[in-house]
């Protein structure tokens, strides 16, 4: 596909630049003044209209300070990179108007804040140039975008209490991670459930889990294990994940005890980032 011809890559292409120019404290005319880019055109590209060229990204790069992220960015608006065993459920994911999820020990990814995704990406047994770690970025940040609907898909998350308590990219990404969650679930867009430790073994102990349904066509089941992944459409298979997620959920905290626990620890892992910074 050409990059002309992806709109919800120039979206998101727009969404970041326009995030890290606030970041940066810059408006738009300011901007425009530091990279030569007119005022409209930056405007266009923050509105998903219009992408920069290459010079255009190297100086965005330059003034907002990025590291060549912008430039990086480019070759990614005209396909996605994920996991091979992935790509099936990806075209399932952005399909479904209801999935429920079961992490064991990692944030799902359409929950996934962007430091939070990028240390996931950072760590993984395989090292990866800049390049390949912002593509995977860009995808895991657009999968994202299905919440921005209110209403479909319908998402659960179940999560194991391990993945509220390890530290991925230290206490500040954590906290930052586990508010998004909280404020997701406060807003009634996603509902979510912790499987606390004292649970001991339960149902979905195995591995990862996501289970979607659709419009017009049967539901599936996507298991997960190290570098592996399957998507499952025999009814028979389907209905036992359905079955072992209906377990868990029954072992699992209710959302508003859920919630709250959330929230405890992000001011755990907040006053933990608060002693780094001034011990």
């Amino acid at each position: 596909m050409a990059i002309e011809d992806n709109p919800v890559s120039r979206r998101k292409y727009g969404e970041e630049l326009k995030r890290r120019r606030e970041d940066a404290g810059y408006t738009q005319e300011e901007l425009s003044e530091l990279t030569f880019i007119s005022r409209t055109h930056l405007a266009h590209m923050e509105a998903g209209r219009r992408i920069p060229n290459v010079e255009d990204a190297r100086r965005l790069d330059q003034a907002l300070k990025t590291g060549g992220f912008f430039e990086r960015f480019l070759p990614t608006l005209d396909g996605k990179a994920v996991a091979e065993h992935f790509e099936e459920a990806l075209e399932f994911e952005g399909q479904a108007v209801v999935i429920r999820e079961y992490a064991p020990k990692v944030v799902p990814g359409i929950l996934q804040t962007e430091a939070y995704a990028k240390e996931v990406l950072d760590s993984g047994s395989t090292p990866k140039s800049d390049q390949e770690r912002d593509q995977l970025l860009v995808t895991r940040l657009e999968r994202s975008g299905i919440l921005e609907d209110f209403d479909s898909p319908v998402v659960w998350a179940i999560l194991d209490e391990a993945v509220l308590r390890r530290h991925v990219g230290g206490p500040a990404v954590m906290c930052e991670q586990l508010r998004h969650i909280v404020s997701l679930g406060e807003g009634r867009r996603i509902r979510v459930h912790v499987l606390p430790f004292s649970v001991g073994y339960h149902a979905l102990m195995e591995g990862f889990v996501s289970l979607m349904w659709f419009k017009d066509q049967p539901p599936i089941a996507y298991v997960e294990g190290l570098k592996s992944g399957r998507v499952w459409e025999d009814p028979a298979v389907v209905r036992e994940c359905q079955v072992a997620y209906d377990h868990a959920l029954g072992d699992a905290l209710s959302h508003r005890e859920s919630l709250a626990l959330i929230r405890s620890v992000a001011e755990e892992y907040e006053h933990a980032a608060r002693t780094d910074q001034h011990p």
